[in-house]
């Protein structure tokens, strides 16, 4: 029976199930469903999603994330930050900055000291346009209303390649994330869906964040989220350009350049290796 070979990893609890399509076949047949098996927690492996890595057009590596749903996500900050640690571990490189090609674009990723990764994210933007949502493509998504779950929100909206929607709250702990965020992830206004962050402010310099993730649902920790929502704490004049951000799973160090460019900072770590048997 043929069975797939896989590394289980997780950055600060956002787990993932991480196939080297690089020196081998990559998975046959269709990945929708093998990712939806996979991501399984009772019935597959379980985690937060699928990752491939596989060899690159323009850069040695490339990088693919399939959610639980089996939607297919632009990037994945954690993710991304667990194939850098395992293409060197793996002996895959010896470069100390790796690029790695996702859907978002070309990031360049630096292994720090321990099982630490250091990310440039590339620029935020936070225009209509861009995160996609509705209305004028060229206007500022900062301080608008949502209407969700009878309830009404102010959002700010910030694409890291992905989709992303940060909503400041008094205490991150008491909203109810499946409600609301589940509401908002499916808003009209967002015709990809978008993920959906929750954020306290707890000084100039700390924020806690809450995420629903799109196509996964309530997650550990979300990386480019973690920089959406530093962006548009800075923005809305919450904090100033370098804040650690406390996720349930654990924190990341995020830095927000004058130029729009965003650093992530925070650790990947092996779970154990595995085999999948195929039907």
């Amino acid at each position: 029976m043929p069975v797939i070979e896989f590394t289980k990893m997780h950055g600060i609890g956002n787990d993932f199930i991480v196939i080297d399509a690089y020196t081998k076949e990559p998975p046959h047949g269709d990945l929708v469903e093998l990712a939806k098996k996979l991501n399984d927690r009772k019935f597959g492996v379980g985690g937060d999603g699928v990752i491939l890595i596989m060899r690159g057009d323009s850069a040695p590596f490339r990088m693919r994330m399939l959610n639980p749903d089996g939607s297919e996500a632009e990037m994945c900050g954690n993710g991304i930050r667990c194939v850098a640690r395992y293409v060197k571990e793996r002996g895959l490189t010896d470069q100390s900055v790796i690029p790695i090609e996702t859907g978002a674009g070309l990031l360049q990723l630096g292994l720090c000291e321990g099982s630490s990764v250091r990310v440039n994210m590339g620029k935020a933007r936070t225009n209509r346009g861009a995160i996609p949502m509705t209305g004028p493509t060229d206007e500022e998504a900062i301080g608008f209303e949502i209407k969700a779950a009878g309830q009404s929100f102010i959002g700010t909206a910030v694409s890291m390649g992905n989709p992303h929607v940060v909503i400041f709250v008094n205490d991150a702990e008491a909203v109810p994330l499946a409600d609301w965020g589940s509401a908002i992830e499916m808003h009209a206004m967002f015709p990809n869906r978008t993920n959906v962050h929750f954020v306290q402010v707890v000084s100039t310099e700390r924020l806690i964040q809450r995420t629903w993730e799109r196509g996964a649902g309530a997650t550990l920790a979300c990386g480019t989220g973690a920089c959406a929502l530093l962006v548009a704490a800075f923005l809305n004049g919450h904090t100033g350009r370098q804040a650690t951000v406390q996720l349930p799973g654990g924190e990341l160090e995020i830095e927000y350049e004058e130029n729009g460019t965003v650093f992530m900072t925070g650790p990947a770590e092996f779970v154990f290796d595995g085999v999948w048997e195929t039907n």
